[in-house]
This record gives structure tokens, C-alpha cells and sequence, in this order.
């Protein structure tokens, strides 16, 4: 228990002093926020900061806190120290400056941001792979979050094409991520997202109590057990893809400049990119908690940890069976309320390419319409077998976290040029430039090199990345 409370002091210290000192550094001051200035009554549209938070809290929580926390803790007690670190030096910095400096220009997207600072041709590669990503994540969260409500509330075991509930329930969630990503923000997602965001911090708090009233039994970290993975992976660059959201999720990128574009004013910026992004570390950080507590106790049939199984086994142990529901639909929450802001950020990103104002509905369905078809036929094609949407899923995670990439770079010229630290995003932004290269160097999906070669070339590819960083965009910048 002493390193998973060492770990929740790290998120607490470093929220309170090291996000002041982010925030020192963007210096946010008093002008005029593209919620006001920009106000079209359907993505600028000004929002309290209570209701930013819990709606910002919900879009970048997907399954990543809990599916990701379940499979990193595999690797033993160092994740309960990897994950706020992470969160406090990585996931926080990338989450406020893309949120921030998208509010300084005019509520911009993540690939007109990159087009900006970063040059055209770096923009035509990373607008065609956010999105792939953005429609990836929709097709699986639809895939992940119908599968659950149909085994949880219809007691459904026949998850295939061929079942009318099934498609009933992929049906009723496609629909909505459609209605929610083409009416204004604050109609569907403003409402309802609150109401939903209680649901699940009830969830994770009836865990938490859990953890009291039935004892939960936790390794300890030490050097001997630095890494304790069943199946061998390494940490790097394994551990840093598989706990995305509480660490650091390139998906982010899309969500933060939603919300750019309804908060009032910059000063609130830190309690809402920098301080959703730890809470969502800490919801990590109980489920990384819970999941070891029932692998620890031997209730987890062999085969299925890490799993998406896991959950219910937790619900199950920590959770009285009323209660268990509640914690059930904070999961399901989760990957629907992600998946719709991801469309909306797709149509955002999409329109914004070529020039299609959003206050017009037509161009909103125009828009829409080639992206459902799209979305159609990846969830048909996933659900053909179990091998398409283990594919869809393992290219999903690798395109997450590379797109983290171009906002720390991006981040890292624009604080060169105002003259201000531009280390605390240059040394994030390298180190995921070996993560993700040295991961499909050696992933079988990928080049399936050996580990070392994977490790050699990931070095190389990013000593050569700081060469040309500095080269091409810091001594331009000058």
C-alpha cells in the first residue's frame, strides 16, 4: 500500500507545484477567449468552468483509465509510480499547452496547429493519421461499450454480426455519437455530460470504499520486481502504449481544443487540461489498485488478465451487487462518451480542411455523411472475426500515442519563439519519438525486429529527430 500512496502524493505535489509552474511559463492573461470573441451558438459557444471540467473529464476518459491501468499493472508496483509521473511531467504538459495554445489561436485545431508551427508538408501526413485515429476510436468504443451492455443487461453471449440485439445496440450508440457530434456543444454533451460524470466518479469512489471494507492485498515496489510481466514485455517502450489515458494519450490533442472553444476565460485553462488530466490519472491509478488486489488473491481465471473480463471480477469483489450496476454503467459511460466527441472532432477537423463553416447545418451533414459510412464498414469489418478488431485495436493504440508527438513539437516552437522553457515539452516529445518508433520496429504488426535492434534503431531515429528539430524549426524560428 506504501508505493500506491507514494504514487498518490506524486499526483497531488505535482498537480499543485509543478502545474503552476506549466502555467507560469504559458502565462495565461486577461484577453478575450474564442468563446466570446468567436461565439457562433454551436462549437464556440462559452461554458462555466465547473461544466468544462466534467464535460473536458469525460471526453478524454475513454477505456484507456481503466482497461489501460488493468493491463499495465501486469507489470507489477512500478506502474503505481510510472503513471503520475507520467501524468504530472507528460500527459498534464501535452493536455494545457494543446488546449492553451489552441485558445490563443482562435480555438484551432490540432492539425491547423501543426500546419502553423510545424509546416505544410508535417501537416499533410498528420491530418490523414488523426483521422484514421478519431474514426478507429469510434468504431472500437461503439464495438467495446455495445458488447458490454449486451453481456451486463441483456445477458447476451452471442456478440456476432448475426445478432439482432447486437446490432440494435450498436445501432442506438451510432446514432447518438451522430447527434452528438452535429448539435451544438451545449445541447446534448453540455446536459448531459455532468449528470454522467457523477455517475462515474460514483463508480470509482464505491471501489475506492471497497478497498476498506474488504481489505485489498498490494505488492510493494522494489528493484527485484521492477518489472514482474507474465509474458515478459519490456517497460519501455510496452508499458508507456498500453497506459495511455492516465499518462499520456495523443487522443487528447482532438479534445482539448473542443473545449478550447468554450472556456471563458485562460486563467481557468489549468484547472481544466492540467487538472482533468490528473483525474484521470487517479482514476488510473484505483483501478491499476484494484486489479492487482484481485490478481494478488488468485480470483482472476488464468488467461483472461488483462482483459476487459477483469472488470466485472472487480465490480464483483470491491462492490456490493446493488451498487456493482452503478459501477457497470460508469464503464460503459466511459468509451461512449469518448467516441462521440471523437466524431465531433473528426467533423471539426474535417470542415476546418476545407472550409466549411460549422454554423450552417448543411455543411455539418455533408461532413457526416462519408464519416458514417466509414464507421459502418470498419465495425462491419471488425466484427467479421475477433482477429479484425484485435488489429483495428493494436493500430488504434500505436496512432494514439504518435500523434501525441506533433503537439509536444508543436508546443516546443511555440515556446521557443516567445522566448520561454521550451524543455518541458522538447524531452517529453523525443522520448515518445522512441517509445512509438521502437515499438513498431519491434511489434509484430509492425516491422517485428528483435527487442535490441527495435531499442538501437528507436535511439537513433530520435537523436536524428532533435538534430532536425533544432535544425529545422528552432533555428528557423530564430
Amino acid at each position: 500500500m506504501i508505493t500506491f500512496l507514494i504514487g498518490l502524493l506524486i499526483l497531488f505535489f505535482g498537480y499543485i507545484f509543478y502545474s503552476k509552474y506549466i502555467e507560469g511559463i504559458f502565462a495565461p492573461d486577461d484577453r478575450e477567449a474564442p468563446a466570446v470573441s468567436i461565439k457562433d451558438g454551436v462549437d464556440f459557444i462559452p461554458l462555466s468552468l465547473n461544466k468544462n471540467m466534467l464535460i473536458h473529464l469525460l471526453n478524454i476518459a475513454g477505456l484507456g483509465p481503466i482497461l489501460g491501468a488493468i493491463q499495465g499493472i501486469l507489470f507489477g508496483p512500478v506502474a503505481f509510480l510510472l503513471i503520475p509521473l507520467g501524468c504530472i511531467f507528460m500527459g498534464g504538459v501535452h493536455d494545457y499547452f494543446c488546449g492553451m495554445i489552441s485558445m490563443r489561436n482562435r480555438g484551432a485545431q490540432i492539425t491547423e496547429l501543426i500546419d502553423k508551427h510545424l509546416g505544410r508538408n508535417f501537416y499533410r501526413v498528420f491530418v490523414i493519421i488523426v483521422s484514421i485515429m478519431l474514426i478507429l476510436l469510434s468504431a472500437v468504443f461503439i464495438y467495446t461499450a455495445g458488447d458490454v451492455i449486451a453481456e451486463r443487461f441483456f445477458n447476451q453471449t452471442d456478440f456476432s454480426i448475426n445478432n439482432p440485439v447486437i446490432l440494435s445496440i450498436y445501432f442506438v450508440i451510432a446514432l447518438y455519437y451522430i447527434l452528438a457530434a452535429m448539435f451544438p456543444i451545449d445541447k446534448i454533451i453540455g446536459r448531459f455530460y455532468p449528470i454522467f460524470t457523477i455517475m462515474l466518479l460514483l463508480g470509482t469512489l464505491f471501489i475506492v470504499s471497497g478497498f476498506f471494507i474488504n481489505g485489498i492485498k498490494l505488492t510493494e515496489f522494489s528493484f527485484s520486481n521492477i518489472n514482474l510481466h507474465p509474458k515478459g514485455y519490456h517497460i519501455l517502450p510496452i508499458f508507456f502504449m498500453t497506459v495511455s489515458c492516465g499518462l499520456l494519450s495523443g487522443f487528447h490533442s482532438t479534445q482539448a481544443v473542443i473545449i478550447s472553444r468554450t472556456v471563458e476565460k485562460e486563467k481557468q485553462g489549468k484547472n481544466i487540461f492540467y487538472g482533468m488530466m490528473v483525474l484521470e490519472s487517479l482514476i488510473a491509478m484505483i483501478w491499476a489498485a484494484a486489479a492487482m488486489g484481485v490478481y494478488n488473491e488468485n480470483i482472476v481465471p488464468e488467461g483472461i488478465a488483462g482483459t476487459a473480463n477483469v472488470i466485472n471480477i472487480i465490480a464483483d469483489t470491491f462492490v456490493m451487487p446493488y451498487l456493482a450496476l452503478i459501477v457497470t454503467i460508469a464503464v460503459v459511460i466511459l468509451p461512449i462518451t469518448s467516441g462521440d466527441t471523437a466524431l465531433r472532432a473528426l467533423r471539426l477537423t474535417l470542415c476546418d480542411i476545407f472550409k466549411l463553416k460549422q454554423n450552417i447545418i448543411s455543411n455539418r451533414v455533408k461532413i457526416m455523411i462519408p464519416i458514417v459510412l466509414c464507421l459502418i464498414l470498419i465495425l462491419w469489418w471488425a466484427k467479421c472475426n475477433n482477429d479484425s478488431f484485435s488489429l483495428i485495436w493494436r493500430y488504434f493504440t500505436f496512432v494514439n500515442q504518435l500523434i501525441a508527438i506533433p503537439t509536444f513539437l508543436y508546443a516546443t516552437v511555440y515556446l521557443y519563439r516567445e522566448g520561454k522553457n521550451y524543455i518541458v515539452t522538447l524531452i517529453p516529445g523525443l522520448f515518445y519519438i522512441f517509445i512509438t518508433s521502437s515499438f513498431i520496429f519491434n511489434a509484430p504488426f509492425g516491422f517485428n525486429l528483435p527487442y535490441i535492434v527495435s531499442e538501437i534503431l528507436g535511439i537513433i531515429l530520435t537523436m536524428l529527430s532533435l538534430y532536425f528539430i533544432v535544425k529545422r524549426y528552432l533555428k528557423k524560428a530564430e
